[in-house]
């Protein structure tokens, strides 16, 4: 693996991330909207609340039902408070995962779309089991019976996105960044000094193209010249074409062997050998 000064990706790693983050970036509930009809939402996690930072619900696509759970930013910032900047809490997670648990009753496939900086770090989320609620997603999506798909649309921060991605595929858009911290945060930690997020960037190689070279995501999804930012529209039926194609393929497979192919993949990833 090339080190970043000599990767082709040198010095466009912030760049990326900023796209990522462009305030006018399609975000998982536009992208519900344009590609998905005949929505019906489920709300609660009968045992605590509502999470107003994800949405859950049966959908068709291209006359297909299929579960859809996409996290919610908000566009204005009196949406983007009331929904934690799509930061989920434990009741979120639960309430994603009794939506998957009826997409496997009825054996309909689950699709996540996942723009979120991380789960919600707060003492609250952290005193109702956060990292419980986001340890036994990780669990029972690496089970579920049905065929899966989880889509990077914009942020794929920490294991708050992971315990919405263990997927048969994982695809991200082609300016989205997936990592496990936040360049900001990695600066903070690496030299005390968060304005160094750019040389961060470069050594977390969080990007589309240098997350699939790590073998942690199956596919990227191509966006309109300049960002998805500058045709929405455009970018959204570009996922739709992947999605289609991916569903199809997945559709095909003997359950037992999707199953097995799910455990190999995640079972495989991070694995390195000495030459």
């Amino acid at each position: 693996m090339p080190d970043a000064q000599t990767s082709p990706l040198a010095g466009d790693r912030w760049a990326k991330t900023e796209l990522a983050r462009h305030p006018q970036r399609p975000d998982p509930i536009f992208l519900l909207e344009q590609l998905f009809t005949d929505y019906v939402e489920i709300h609660g996690d009968r045992a605590f609340s509502d999470d107003p930072a994800l949405r859950c619900g049966f959908a068709r696509f291209r006359g297909e039902e299929l579960m859809v759970i996409a996290n919610v930013k908000g566009r204005t910032t009196k949406e983007k408070v009331a929904h934690r900047f799509g930061m989920p809490e434990p009741e979120g997670y639960r309430k994603a995962l009794r939506a998957m648990k009826l997409a496997e009753k009825f054996r309909r496939p689950v699709l996540t779309l996942i723009d979120l900086m991380g789960a919600n770090p707060g003492l609250g989320a952290e005193e109702r089991g956060q990292a419980e609620a986001i340890a036994r997603n990780l669990r029972e999506m690496s089970r579920l019976r049905v065929p899966t798909i989880a889509v990077i649309t914009g942020e794929g921060g920490s294991g708050g996105a992971l315990a919405l991605a263990v997927a048969d595929r994982v695809l991200m858009l082609e300016n989205a960044v997936y990592s496990v911290i936040s360049p900001e945060g990695c600066a903070s930690i690496m030299w005390r000094d968060a304005a160094k997020r750019a040389q961060a960037a470069e050594a977390m190689r969080t990007t589309a193209a240098d997350v699939q070279a790590l073998g942690c995501i199956d596919g990227i999804v191509p966006e309109p010249p300049g960002g998805a930012h500058t045709a929405p529209e455009q970018a959204a039926q570009l996922l739709g074409k992947e999605l289609a194609h991916h569903f199809a393929a997945l559709g095909k497979l003997p359950l037992e062997r999707l199953l097995a192919q799910r455990y190999e993949k995640f079972r495989n990833i991070a694995q390195f050998y000495a030459g």
